[in-house]
This record gives structure tokens, C-alpha cells and sequence, in this order.
């Protein structure tokens, strides 16, 4: 999930022969309730229109600087916020298209932009006339009698401009504009790289026999996904829906091992190696907090969050993992023993034979498997129960339009109603994997929520997944964890629909990083409620309703692994943490610089030469840097926010007109911690997750 684009670049010499009548960037969009008109744009629009947006946004922040009279909230805070306006237009398209349905063409415009709007981002937050404006405002902000969204607004700019090297000397600024340029680029290689090593691996199998174990729908995706690429028999990728099944069920030992090394060296070598750049980004942005008066990268960037220092979060972290360890050491334990008894001949369990064995032992134990599960979660069922819980919690409701533009066949578009008919925003959905879409799920904006000379404009709300796609037996049937995955990137999507406010830098998912998870995290409860799955889920062959003692059986494999789980999840924060309060480069290369800090916490055998560092796009090209760890600071929060729902009902529409209220429709008008006390009247502890868990003694 993306917080709202924050823009920065510069002014380039014009160079397309459109003009501006054939740019759809540059003219007012015809489309159904002035959506993106996804139809009409092509690659040769981008440059054009970010040089022309580029050249607004100067002449508009010029304008706030040429401004004569003397500096007021109006004149300055709040003309700012309104500038930019085509920029952000174009780039909220262009980047989340990077994502979702990239192409050579994309990525080689994203680096002739990335030196652009690191430039503008320069003219602006390096700009002294313009700071001082800013600064004269915040020193009289007590007297103007502001209102809190307004009071919010101050000073994050104040903020802003401080933390973006306005009381830099020159010789410093121009290091600082040095080094956030070469940053961008090297952010931009490492994405560019995982998605090419990712995409570069195929397990193409010709033997039956090494298709040992796999059930009839992963063999029927694996011979499509052969087809696709003309090859004869059947393929494997490291795409989610691809690489997971095949770990999970394929009792081929060799070929598991084969696929889980390519997934976990990606980027560690070769043509897409991003060893050095991850050394690079980290010694870029010691260097960018440094100079802005931080000892580390961490400092700076929490310095904004819930969280507010390193230590709290080292502390967070150390008092989820410590207790959790002895949990997640005896899964571990329980699935070797279990395979021993059952024909397993190795000394230890090495990562490529866990998820096999622990699907066995679930089945075993739960008598539970995501193959028996499938058939009962058609995707089309699951869009319509999401929506339907969404209507039952919210009274909002879904309308599939079929003449608003979309960037690639796959995607729906569903205009979103509000209780009282009221149109509220457009959502996106778009499910299936592809060679130009990046691997996960996440939820983004092509366009804010905002109010501008009294006019509101209602947001173009987005969600990208990465399901199982229909085939020629059967239509798409996700997993239930997909199902999980779909209420949470949902929950990001209500965030953004719910949106209120006057400024678009404020409304919606535009929130500190470690609260905006609470929203999604809460919605993944339902997927384990029985009075929920009863409602939708149904034999896509039969109709039959799903049977109790299946629903009995997810419920009851809930915390299945939930040790295990849990350190997995602390790890990526623990290596994130450990990156980003680093004062100097390690001496040791990235991969081993990886495994001596995961040492520290061992679970599973180390593997010579795996790493997961140079795939982590959250924090080497996403916005999750010295962040991640707040995936699991959030699940304290919706731990303890969701036991209000179980005490009063789960879809008790008091409980939910609150969440609403005090949580989706605030943004980030004032602190988090404030408006979570206001929902829920108190601060959450996180003895509340240890005990939704079981990790208790």
C-alpha cells in the first residue's frame, strides 16, 4: 500500500510534438466522473505532461514567493497545497502504472524523470524565500485562531521543509540535493532489478513424475502459464500463485529446494544483482540524515511515526520476538517430528521442506487443506461478500460500470455509493498476476479526496492482487489467506473512500506509516468469523453451503503456526531496523550482513548465499524504510480495536460508525494515538495481540 504521492522533480526542455489538445493529461477528462482516461494514454504522453506539470507547479510556487503582502495561512499554507495539481495528476498515474502494468518503455521514463522531480522537489523544499514565508506563518500560528486541520497543516509544512534541508547552509544543500537525486535512481534500479530476476526464473517441468504431489488445479495453472510462454509441459514462476502451491504440495524434495533458492537468492547476483545497491541506498540515506542532524536514518524517518524513536521500536520489537521465539521454536519442532514419523529422512527441516510438511501436519491435525477450501471461495462470491460486509457495516454499495476507461482487461471498476445514495468514489480492483505487475498486494489512489474553492472531489480508490486466475476448468477460486489478503487490501480502499476533509495531503490513507494499517489489519477478523463465511461461502459446482466442521476447522487453525508466524513477520522488521540505524556501512557484503543480524533469532537453518534483503522492496523502494515493523505495531492496534466488535457484534453498525467516524473518514488530521483513544477510549497494549495469538503461557 502507497501513502498519497509526494511530488518532486524539474523542469526539463519540452521535447514530444503532442500538444497539449492530444495529451489526456493536459485536458479535462471526458470520462464518467472525470476519471483517468486510461484509453487514450501512451507512453509518449508521460514526459510531456510531467515537464508541463513540472512548469505549473514552479510558476504557482513563484507566485506564492512573488507575492507582495504579508504571509498568511490563506496566501502561503494553503496555496501551496493547491499547487502541483497536474503534476500530481500525471504521476499518480504513472507511478502506480509502474506497478501494476509496467513496460520497458515505463521504467526507461522513470529514469529521465527521476533526476526531474528530484530537482523540483529541490526548488521547493530548498527554497529560502519560501521557507521563510512558511516559517513567519508557524511562529504566529497561536494567534490566527486555526482550526485543527488547518493547525495540522502548518505544521507539517514547517516540519516539512525543516526535515527537507531548508536550514541547510548552500554548500550542504547542494550535498543534500546531490545525494536524494542519486537515491531515487538507486531505489528505482532495485525495484527494476527484482521484478526482472523475478520474472527471469522458470521451472519448466516435462516429467510427470516431477509433478508428484501437486494438486489438479496447480497442474492445470502450471500448464497455462507454460503455454503463455510457448513452452511444452508445464511451468513454474516465482509469482505468488505460482511459487507457493508448488512449495506447499510438490513432494519432489529437489525441485522444492530448486524454486525456493531462485525465490530467496533473487537479486543476489548476476545480471539483476542488488547487493551493492542495497549498500548504496543504506550509505545514501545515512548520508541525507546526517547532514539533516540525525544519527541515523531511523531517527529521521520515525521521528514522524507513532512510534517516534528507534528505541521504542527495537523495544517493540524485542518484546514481541523474545516471548515468541519458544512458540515459534516448538512449531518448528512439531512439524519435524510429525514428518520424521511420516517417511522424512533428513537430520534437520530445511525452509524449502517447511511449508511442504506443515500442510501435511495441518491437514493432519485440522484435518484442513487450502485445496479442500477452494472451491468454496469462488472470486466472484468473495467480491460480492467483501462489498457485502463493507454494505452491512457502512451501508455504502457497489455498481460495476462498464464505461469508465481501465488500464488492462483484467480490471473492474464499481462506482461506491454512500448510505444515503450520495456517490462517494470509484474503486478499482484489479486480481490477477502478469509479467508486468510487481509481485504482493497493495492498495493506492489514481486521485485523492480533496476540496478546492468549495468543490469536493470524491477519490479513484485502487487495489492490486496477485490471485489465482480462472482456467479453462474452473473459474478463479482463491485461497482462503487470499481471501484474507483481499479484506485487508479492502480495508486500505475504505480508508481511502471514507475520506473527509479540505486537503488532500491530510484526507484518506495519508496517515503516519505505522497507523495505516489498522484499517486493513481489522478487516482480515472477518475472514475467520463464522457468521460471516456462512453468509457467501458456497460449492462453486454445487451450491452447496459451506460445511460447519470446515468452518469449525479454519477457526481452529487460526493460530496454526502463530509462533512460527509471528517471528517471521518480527524478522523483516528486526532486518529493517537493522539496516536503518546503522551510522556506517558493515563490513561484511549485504548477504552476510543479513544473516549474522538474523542469527541473533534463528528459527530455521541458515542457507549459504539466500538473503532477503535484496528483494525487500518495502524498504528499498517502497515507503516502508525503518517501517516495517509497523505491520505488527498495527495488529496491536486492531487486536485491541476488534475486541470491541466481538463484545458488542461483528456487525454492530454503532461499533462500525465510530470506526468510521473517529478512524476512516480523519485522515491524518491529527495524531494518531489521539484519534485511536477516541475510538476506543484507551491505549492498546500489546499484551492484546500475545493473547488473539495464543502465545501465551
Amino acid at each position: 500500500m502507497t501513502k498519497k504521492l509526494l511530488i518532486a522533480g524539474a523542469a526539463l526542455a519540452l521535447m514530444s510534438s503532442c500538444n497539449n489538445m492530444e495529451n489526456p493529461f493536459l485536458t479535462e477528462s471526458s470520462a464518467p466522473f472525470g476519471a483517468p482516461e486510461f484509453d487514450k494514454i501512451k507512453n509518449e504522453h508521460y514526459l510531456p505532461a510531467f515537464e508541463a506539470g513540472i512548469a505549473e507547479a514552479k510558476a504557482e510556487i513563484d507566485a506564492i514567493v512573488a507575492n507582495q503582502e504579508e504571509p498568511t495561512f490563506e496566501n502561503t499554507i494553503e496555496a501551496m497545497e493547491y499547487a502541483g495539481e497536474t503534476l500530481n495528476g500525471v504521476a499518480s498515474i504513472f507511478y502506480n502504472l509502474m506497478e501494476a502494468n509496467t513496460n520497458d518503455e515505463m521504467q526507461q521514463i522513470a529514469e529521465q524523470l527521476s533526476p526531474m522531480l528530484t530537482e523540483y522537489e529541490m526548488y521547493v523544499s530548498l527554497n529560502p524565500a519560501l521557507f521563510e514565508r512558511v516559517k513567519t506563518v508557524y511562529e504566529k500560528r497561536n494567534e490566527l485562531g486555526l482550526d485543527k486541520d488547518q493547525m495540522k497543516l502548518l505544521e507539517d509544512n514547517y516540519k516539512g521543509f525543516v526535515r527537507g534541508g531548508a536550514n541547510l547552509s548552500d554548500e550542504d544543500k547542494a550535498l543534500y540535493s546531490k545525494w536524494s537525486e542519486e537515491l531515487s535512481l538507486a531505489s528505482l534500479q532495485f525495484s527494476k532489478n527484482v521484478l526482472a530476476a523475478t520474472n527471469a526464473y522458470t521451472l519448466h517441468i516435462t516429467d510427470t513424475a516431477d509433478l508428484a504431489g501437486l494438486p489438479e488445479f496447480v497442474k492445470t495453472m502450471a500448464a497455462e502459464t507454460a503455454a503463455d510462454k510457448g513452452l511444452e509441459g508445464w511451468a513454474f514462476t516465482l509469482d505468488a500463485p505460482s511459487y507457493s502451491p508448488f512449495l506447499k504440495y510438490s513432494s519432489v524434495r529437489d525441485l522444492r529446494k530448486q524454486i525456493w533458492t531462485a525465490y530467496n537468492t533473487r537479486a543476489t547476483s548476476g545480471e539483476f544483482d542488488n547487493t551493492e545497491i542495497v549498500k548504496q541506498i543504506v550509505d545514501l540515506r545515512i548520508k541525507i540524515a546526517n547532514i539533516l542532524g540525525y544519527e541515523t536514518y531511523a531517527d529521521y524517518a520515525l521521528e514522524e511515526r507513532m512510534a517516534k524513536s528507534k528505541d521504542t521500536v527495537n523495544g517493540f520489537i524485542k518484546d514481541l520476538l523474545e516471548p515468541s521465539m519458544e512458540f515459534a521454536k516448538k512449531d518448528v519442532a512439531d512439524v519435524f517430528a510429525y514428518a520424521k514419523k511420516n517417511g522424512f529422512e533428513g537430520s534437520q527441516l530445511e525452509s524449502w521442506d517447511f511449508s511442504y510438511w506443515s500442510e501435511k501436519y495441518q491437514q493432519a491435525e485440522y484435518s484442513l487443506s487450502a485445496e479442500e477450501l477452494k472451491p468454496y471461495f469462488q472470486l466472484e462470491s468473495c467480491i460480492d461478500a467483501v462489498f457485502g460486509l463493507a454494505t452491512r457495516l457502512y451501508g455504502i454499495s457497489f455498481t460495476e460500470l462498464d464505461n469508465v476507461p481501465v488500464y488492462h482487461e483484467d480490471v473492474k471498476v464499481y462506482e461506491v455509493k454512500d448510505a444515503d445514495g450520495s456517490h462517494l468514489a470509484l474503486f478499482y480492483a484489479d486480481f490477477f498476476p502478469r509479467a508486468s505487475k510487481r509481485g504482493g498486494a497493495w492498495m493506492t489512489e489514481f486521485r485523492g479526496q480533496s476540496i478546492k474553492d468549495g468543490v469536493e472531489r470524491r477519490p479513484f480508490i485502487s487495489t492490486v492482487m496477485n490471485f489465482t486466475k480462472p482456467t479453462a476448468d474452473a473459474p478463479a477460486l482463491i485461497t482462503h489467506d487470499e481471501l484474507t489478503t483481499f479484506l485487508h487490501e479492502f480495508g486500505h480502499a475504505l480508508h481511502g473512500m471514507f475520506a473527509q476533509g479540505r486537503y488532500g495531503s491530510l484526507t484518506g490513507t495519508n496517515v503516519s506509516r505505522d497507523f495505516v494499517e489498522l484499517p486493513s489489519q481489522i478487516m482480515e477478523n472477518w475472514a475467520f468469523e463464522p457468521e460471516y463465511l456462512n453468509s457467501f461461502a458456497k460449492h462453486y459446482q454445487t451450491g452447496e453451503p459451506i460445511p460447519a466442521e470446515l468452518i469449525e476447522k479454519i477457526v481452529a487453525a487460526k493460530n496454526y503456526l502463530a509462533g512460527y508466524a509471528q517471528v517471521r513477520q518480527l524478522h523483516f522488521g528486526y532486518l529493517d531496523m537493522a539496516w536503518h540505524t546503522l551510522t556506517e556501512l558493515p563490513a561484511e557484503g549485504t548477504v552476510e550482513f543479513e544473516q549474522k543480524v538474523l542469527s541473533k533469532y534463528p528459527v530455521m537453518p541458515a542457507v549459504e548465499g539466500a538473503a532477503f534483503s535484496t528483494s525487500f522492496s518495502h524498504i528499498f523502494s517502497g515507503g516502508y524504510s525503518a517501517g516495517y515493523y509497523s505491520y505488527k505495531w498495527a495488529e496491536v492496534l486492531e487486536a485491541d480495536a476488534f475486541s470491541l466488535f466481538k463484545e458488542k457484534g461483528i456487525f454492530n453498525t454503532e461499533v462500525s460508525s465510530s470506526f468510521r467516524e473517529n478512524i476512516l473518514s480523519k485522515g491524518g488530521t491529527e495524531e494518531a494515538s489521539v484519534l485511536y483513544r477516541n475510538f476506543r477510549g484507551h491505549d492498546p497494549e500489546p499484551q492484546a495481540l500475545m493473547e488473539k495469538l495464543g502465545l501465551v503461557k
